[in-house]
């Protein structure tokens, strides 16, 4: 193979994983779109039905989970976090979800609309739901936070890709 060849081969490559990249920055931005538009539902949920009614509608759905297997971990744990939320618990909770997920929904939508000062907003929000995750996950031990918080790295990197190749892609097309 010649060098020009390889030149090609090369360039063909590093264009191929630029593809592959980009694809994967837009396919985690839009699933951080999906969850933050169910975190914006379920905190109008959560402001618009009432703790009992929550409670009493997922716990006839494990009651019968429950019936199948008693030590069900999810149900067990979905059973725990409605109990907390019929105590009180669910003012805080809607708001920290109507919040949380709005933030989201807007940057995830600025970003979809190739929006360059939302770049580093996302790395600075998803940084900082990743520390209040940790703190989080040190209290609980939730395998979803731990879970969550893989997700929102791997999208921070792919956001910092994204980023540079957004800035070198202007830079290039302005000279």
């Amino acid at each position: 193979m010649s060098s020009i060849e390889a030149q090609h081969t090369a360039a063909a490559h590093g264009q191929m994983r630029a593809a592959v990249l980009h694809e994967s920055f837009r396919v985690g931005i839009m699933l951080k779109g999906l969850h933050a538009l169910l975190e914006t539902v379920g905190g109008i949920v959560l402001l618009k039905v009432s703790p009992q009614t929550l409670n009493r509608v997922v716990m006839s759905v494990l009651t019968q989970d429950f019936s199948q297997d008693p030590h069900d971990f999810v149900a067990a744990h979905l059973q725990r976090a409605f109990d907390r939320l019929a105590d009180g618990g669910s003012h805080f909770a809607s708001w920290y979800l109507l919040s949380h997920g709005g933030v989201k929904l807007c940057l995830v939508l600025a970003l979809l609309w190739n929006k360059l000062w939302a770049y580093p907003l996302m790395i600075v929000m998803l940084s900082a739901f990743i520390g209040y995750q940790m703190y989080r996950f040190a209290l609980t031990h939730s395998l979803a936070m731990a879970v969550l918080t893989i997700f929102d790295l791997i999208v921070i990197v792919l956001t910092c890709i994204e980023y540079r190749q957004q800035i070198a892609h202007r830079h290039g097309a302005v000279s």
